[in-house]
Order: C-alpha cells, then structure tokens, then sequence
C-alpha cells in the first residue's frame, strides 16, 4: 500500500473507538435493497498509476465493459493515498460514500473494526468464486485472523531486492546476495567514489514499517502478541530495528542523506547509477521511466539472515497490496458483489494487474505467462512461499505511525554520525509503544 499520513492514523483511532458504524450507497440511483437489481454503483479506486488520469484511461473501458455484461453503470472516482483513509472515514461518519472502494491492504483489521465493511463469509466468497481461487498470505491480509475477511485481494505485491548489474561487475560481484552479512559486504565493496551499496527511504514511516516488520520475522518478533498488545521492546524487535539502522550507522553501506528520504528518492538514486542496491515493491515501471533498459538491472530475493527464504524466521517480505471492499449496508449489495466478481475475474485480474506491474491474488491470473518474467516471478514466488501480512490488529495504523517515527528518528540520529546503541533503540521504541497506549 501507499504511505500513510500520522493524521489519517489519528482519525483511524478516534473512529475504531468510537465503533463507527457503515455507510454506503449515499449516490446510488436505484434506491433498492439487496432483492433488487441496482443500475448504478459507485466505485472509489485507488490511484496505482503514474496519475489520476491514467487510472482513468485504463479503467473507463473496464467499467465500460462491465456495464454492457451486467446493465449496471459504474460511476468511476479515482482518490489519491493521501487522502483516501480520510475519505473513507468521512464516508463512515456522514453516510455519504461509495458503494465499492479500494482499501490498503494494511488498513484492512483497522477499518474491519469500524464495522463499516461487508465482512466477506463463506456465502459470500462463494458468489465471487469461491475463496481457494485467492492466493491464501494475500487473504490473509485482509481482515483479523479468526473472523471473515472485511475486503477481498485486487493487486498484490512484494519486496524484492534490485541490482546494479554493472555496477555489481565492476566490483568483482558475480550474484546477488542471499543474506544480509553478504549483502553488507557486497555493499562495502560498492560504497565507495560517492556512490553507495544500498538506497533507503529513511522519513518514509510506511516504508520503515515495512522492513523492520520482514526484520522483526526474522529475528522471531512480530512487533504485538497473540492478544494484539504491543511488544515493541522485546528483544526481536529492538534487534530487528537495530539492524536496518546499523545499514548506515555501522556498516556504512547507506548514504547519510537517505535518512530524509521520503518520496522515493532512493529510487531516483538507483536508477541514475548512484546506489547498486535497493529493496522496493515492483519497481520495474519506475525504473523504465527514469531511462533504466531492463538488461540494466536485476532482481532477486529480499536476503535472509541464512538459509533461503520461507516462512516465519525466513520471512523475507510483507503482503503489500489493494484490497477491494463494500460498504455493508449500501443499497446496492448484488450489484456489488457482481462488481467484485467482475474485477477479480481472471480475466480481469490478468489485464488489469499487468497494466500496473503488480501481481495477481487470483492464483489461476497469476500462473499466467505475463507474470513469468524475471522480476515478477520473484515478486510471484515471494507472495506464494515466503511472505508474510503486516499484523491484523485494530491499531495497525498508529503502528506504522509510532514505529515508523521512532525508526526515522534513529536514522536521522545515525545521519548524524551518533552511535545507535541497543538501548537507544529500545528507548525509542518504548517511547512509541508507550504513545500506542495512550
């Protein structure tokens, strides 16, 4: 998903303790209730192109499509990340919104706690398909563990790790690395006449969430307990945490100026030869914009700490993605559904997933040979074998909010040759856990 903004998380809390109940529907014509054939929805995307007008483009015809079909029209909004939680939010206080919309995946347990959404139950699932058509880690980003998802899979994607091929071979560098002790060597080996082993978004708190999470798996934290409670000073955490720091602290393979990054600039960096690595979700698109020829990089596995990718301690991305969801008590209930069906056809899936460079969570989509190149087979593989949902807790916002500020504060300490100790870590991060309590 996007970034969030600390307001967007703020106004999440307020609205999940107050038990905000659903809307929807609040512009539909038909007027109708679930036994009726609405002919008209309205539809909330999120903005996955290179603007709001090219989204456009290339969902006009779909939705085109989906009306000749089914008779329903859709009426099309593309909303900004930045300002599509508090969009939804208002949506849920004043009952004036979609009927569809397209959620971060991330979000999903925390606006599952407003009650706003149709919780997607077995009956439910059945009428778009069933629920074994989706890949099972991209479900399971889509609501809390134990009760029915709030939102159904729509684009999927993963970290991987991008290299320099050129660079890489200039330093005597035959592979990528496959764990983080390679990695920081191969970065010493590359950081060096004013360039740099590795890219990071150092003020970017979503992108921090991200990769002390992977970190967290890996060293056996996940940042809360089985209740949802916050354990952001356990061992695993503040080791985690301390690690991605020490990339620029300690090991010297992360230019100090990254730790005011924020809008992608370590994407911009790599693709104009000034870093050789960086880890980032499909970022093929990016790179092709910005003048890079696909034989100029190479794509591989996020590292590990030893062995190969999997599950738990090897777990080496985050479940990123779209969900797409419906308001529960919109007018236009079958309608709805019929759109969902529509939009995670396999059809739909294949042309609609490739056109963004993200992955299909349709598994009979993402088997198909448009998703077999090099780069996206990675991003495949990774979403299939080896990650892993950011926690489904009702608070996950003010998580990647309080966790993220705390793990940009060490990076602009570390920017500022101070030393990042264990227990500097475990101050900042008790100092947010102790914010999420409040």
């Amino acid at each position: 998903m996007r970034h969030l903004r600390a307001a967007a998380a703020v106004t999440l809390a307020i609205a999940v303790a107050a038990g905000v109940t659903g809307c929807g529907g609040g512009t539909s014509s038909s007027g109708g209730g679930s036994n009726e054939s609405p002919k008209t929805l309205t539809y909330w995307a999120s903005n996955q192109g290179p603007s709001i007008e090219a989204d456009k483009k290339i969902l006009a015809p779909e939705l085109k499509k989906f009306e000749e079909e089914t008779g329903i029209k859709v009426k099309l909004e593309v909303v900004p990340w930045a300002d599509l939680l508090n969009r939804i939010l208002a949506a849920t206080t004043s009952g004036q919104g979609p009927d569809v919309l397209n959620i971060g995946n991330t979000w999903s347990a925390s606006l599952q706690a407003t009650g706003a959404l149709l919780p997607w139950d077995e009956k439910n699932f059945e009428s778009i398909g069933g629920r074994d058509r989706f890949v099972d880690s991209a479900v399971a980003s889509a609501g809390k563990e134990g009760e029915p998802p709030a939102a159904v899979p729509l684009y999927s994607l993963a970290y991987a790790l991008y290299y320099n091929k050129a660079m890489f071979a200039e330093a005597g560098i035959t592979e990528p690395p496959a764990t983080w002790d390679q990695l920081v060597a191969d970065g010493k080996k590359l950081s060096k006449d004013g360039k740099w082993g590795l890219g990071a978004e150092g003020a970017n708190l979503s992108n921090n969430i991200h990769q002390v999470f992977v970190l967290g798996k890996q060293h056996a934290a996940d940042f809360f307990d089985e209740s949802g409670k916050a354990t952001f000073t356990s061992d695993g955490a503040v080791a985690a945490v301390k690690q991605y720091v020490d990339l620029m602290a300690e090991d010297k393979v992360i230019a100090p100026g990254n730790a005011e990054y924020a809008q992608n600039q370590s994407l911009t960096d790599f693709a104009k030869g000034r870093t050789a690595m960086v880890l980032w979700q499909a970022a093929a698109s990016t790179f092709a914009a910005q003048g890079m020829k696909p034989e100029d990089w190479g794509v591989a596995p996020v590292p590990v700490r030893s062995g190969t990718p999997g599950t738990g301690t090897h777990t080496n991305s985050m479940v990123a993605g779209i969900n797409m969801a419906v308001f529960k008590n919109t007018k236009n209930i079958d309608g709805a559904k019929k759109f969902v069906k529509f939009m995670t056809s396999d059809a739909e899936q294949k042309l609609l997933n490739k056109t963004y460079g993200s992955i299909p969570p349709v598994k009979a989509a993402q088997a198909d040979a448009a998703f077999a190149a090099p780069d996206l087979k990675v991003l495949r593989d990774t979403l299939s074998t080896s990650a892993a949902p950011l926690p489904q807790v009702p608070n996950e916002s003010q998580f990647e909010t309080a966790v993220g500020t705390a793990v940009k504060e060490l990076w602009a300490e570390a920017a500022a040759g101070k030393p990042i100790t264990t227990e500097t870590v475990k101050a900042r991060l008790d100092k947010a856990q102790q914010t999420m309590q409040q």
